[in-house]
């Protein structure tokens, strides 16, 4: 089955803004200021950013599909903040190794920038090549680097990358916890996790986090105009770094240990933004 986002003659940005219709009429809020990607570990903090207005199946908007993460929750939650904005929650991740495309990788952050969207908060589960981050610790992303030999940009767009990870951002989300630590996420295709090789190249190009999802998505997000904000729970530290096996039940478990902190983190920094 071809997915509708790789359909011949389909326009990715008309998809969007359908989703972003479909998602208007069935929650009946019409712009949301905010949009929130929540990866491994990290759902428990749409329950404390605000109240949940609405919340929709991602397989009833067009271009969305079930997770295909233990994990994951496959919704689409809007969100009435204190101040009174609105945020939009996906829970309707679609990873690059899915091979859906890179369109439907990056539809939900097009479908919220079509929203109304204007900040975008990209988390994930990901493996740490820092000795000393723990499993449970959670990281700021200060850049990237795009291992998937692909781009959500499509013919001579030529998009400014330099700033991508908002500074403003990163500064305001170190006023609620001061002692975050920061690196650059790199981006592998999965699903297999890294080899200990692969990992020490991670590193030696200036790497400190691995994971398979988040670059996309904020290239994409840049292209939409939107400011960023980066946050990985390092999960476990990488291949080599950790002596004893990787397995996606320890990840699991690093993120149900770590889902209350890390959540509240999230709704202190929301509630500056």
């Amino acid at each position: 089955m071809v997915h509708p986002l790789n359909a011949e003659g389909s326009n990715p940005f008309e998809i969007a803004a359908k989703a972003a219709d479909q998602i208007r009429e069935k929650s009946g809020i019409q712009t949301h200021d905010i949009a929130l990607t929540l990866g491994s570990g990290w759902a428990k903090a749409a329950d404390l950013i605000g109240e949940t207005v609405s919340e929709i199946p991602g397989s009833e908007i067009i271009g969305f599909s079930k997770p295909a993460v233990v994990g994951h929750v496959g919704t689409i939650r809007s969100i009435r903040l204190p101040n009174g904005k609105f945020a939009l929650v996906i829970g309707a991740r679609t990873h690059f190794y899915e091979n859906h495309g890179v369109r439907a990788v990056v539809h939900s952050v097009r479908t919220a920038a079509a929203a109304g969207a204007k900040t975008m908060i990209l988390t994930n589960g990901a493996g740490g090549i820092k000795p000393q981050w723990q499993g449970g610790a959670a990281v700021l992303i200060s850049d990237h680097i795009n291992l998937t030999a692909s781009s959500p940009l499509e013919g001579a767009n030529f998009v400014d990358l330099t700033d991508l990870y908002s500074k403003r951002l990163r500064d305001l989300a170190r006023e609620v916890d001061p002692t975050l630590d920061e690196g650059v996420y790199v981006q592998f295709r999965g699903p297999h996790y890294e080899t200990p090789a692969e990992v020490q190249m991670a590193k030696a190009i200036g790497g400190h986090i691995v994971g398979m999802s988040t670059a996309l998505e904020a290239i994409a997000a840049r292209e939409a105009g939107m400011e960023i904000l980066g946050l990985s729970l390092i999960t476990n530290l990488a291949a080599g770094i950790q002596t004893t096996p990787l397995s996606h039940a320890e990840v699991i478990e690093a993120g149900k240990n770590a889902e209350s902190r890390i959540s509240a983190l999230v709704a202190q920094i929301v509630s500056k933004i």
